[in-house]
């Protein structure tokens, strides 16, 4: 239920020369719609007025999908993109297969207002991540004339074929969020196209965060000393009269000081507060540990 905001950004310096993940797996695709863990008691509901935006993740490395690698990219770009009110509406873990790539890209393209991938973008064999955008826009593999000077820079008079292979971008595609990091972000229409090397994931994103900046989402967090069970029912009618409010319910197990969290949220702050204040009335006055 969210989307990003257009900019553009200039070029600079120099490159990350091992970008390049990935190893053999089979042909899977696997789709996150929903959380791992807890649930959610209500669907969010935008705010009066235009649509929030949404994105979706595509992470490409037979590597996670052989349990090699743990991903670490999805995870961070959801809280990322949660703070910044854009909706994470679905994540693909797919295999480096460049027709598997194009046809997950097209669909999530066509589906989103964003797209990011991860993962498939370096010097090597199985770094395919570009052809299958290209493929996947209907359009040829390019080599961007100021990513090669990036490259010739960078390694001199060690610059071989396979660094040149970093310089390839979708044709028609723009560079963006150059000016803070080593290389910049090719962006294929609506598809940004980011490495799979966490730390590097994370810097490109964070030249280029401002760009989605939309309705922020307002959190706020009740810990419980009581069981689902017997908090059902308060959740259950909290959503009866805040019909507009995301609701999610945590338990933890493990923890001595509380069994569940309680998360409610809205883009609309007032309504919140007069939905914890509400809840927390409502609450036997043992059962609450604390608020954030």
């Amino acid at each position: 239920m969210f989307s990003p905001a257009r900019a553009s950004a200039r070029l600079v310096a120099s490159p990350n020369p091992d970008d390049a993940p990935s190893a053999s797996a089979q042909p899977l695709s696997w789709i996150i719609a929903s959380p791992s863990r807890g649930r959610l008691h209500s669907s969010i509901v935008e705010s009066p007025g235009a649509m929030p935006k949404t994105a979706g993740i595509i992470l490409v490395g037979n590597e996670i999908l052989s349990g090699k690698i743990a991903d670490a990219n999805a995870a961070y770009l959801c809280r990322e993109l949660r703070a910044l009110g854009v909706d994470v509406r679905r994540i693909a873990v797919i295999p480096d297969e460049i027709e598997l790539i194009a046809r997950e890209v097209a669909a999530f393209s066509r589906d989103h207002d964003v797209v990011f991938t991860s993962g498939g973008v370096g010097p090597t064999h199985d770094d395919v991540t570009i052809e299958g955008v290209a493929r996947a826009m209907d359009v040829k593999v390019v080599r961007h004339p100021l990513l090669v000077s990036i490259l010739e820079r960078h390694f001199r008079d060690r610059l071989n074929d396979s660094h040149l292979k970093m310089a390839a971008m979708p044709e028609g595609a723009e560079l963006v969020g150059g000016e803070t990091v080593r290389f910049p972000t090719i962006l294929m229409r609506n598809v940004y196209i980011l490495p799979g090397v966490p730390e590097i994931f994370r810097q490109k994103f964070e030249a280029i965060r401002e760009r989605f900046r939309d309705q922020p989402i307002h959190l706020s967090n009740v810990f419980v000393a009581i069981g689902e069970g017997t908090l059902a029912d308060y959740l259950n009618g909290l959503l009866a009269d805040f019909p507009l409010l995301l609701l999610g319910s945590y338990p933890e197990f493990s923890n001595p000081e509380y069994k569940v969290k309680v998360t409610l949220e809205s883009r609309d702050r007032s309504y919140l507060e007069g939905a914890l204040a509400e809840f927390l009335r409502r609450l036997p006055a043992d059962a609450l540990v604390r608020v954030t």
